[in-house]
């Protein structure tokens, strides 16, 4: 089994993800795009202490962009996952 340290990176704490929280005990992490869901759904349950009952992941393409001075660019692509905990549960966000 993988380190839960490999599969997420970190915790998102956006306006999105808060209302989330706060209406139906989902939260948000910021994975790495090589995991799935069962290595997303361990690493919560080893790291947190918690209960998952279900895992939804997402894929962020990269945008082009163009800065200021005509520079050419992108955005970086990026893996999510809504993690819905067991009800009564939660994660301590302090």
């Amino acid at each position: 089994m993988k380190q839960a340290q490999t599969i997420i990176k970190r915790m998102l704490l956006t306006e999105k993800g808060t209302r989330l929280t706060e209406l139906g005990n989902h939260y948000v992490f910021e994975v790495y795009p090589h995991t799935n869901k069962l290595e997303i759904k361990r690493a919560v349950e080893q790291l947190f202490k918690v209960n998952v009952t279900k895992v939804n992941t997402l894929n962020r393409k990269s945008v082009a962009t163009s800065g200021r001075r005509s520079r050419p660019g992108h955005t970086a692509a990026s893996k999510r996952a809504i993690v819905t905990l067991k009800a009564g549960q939660k994660i301590d966000l302090t």
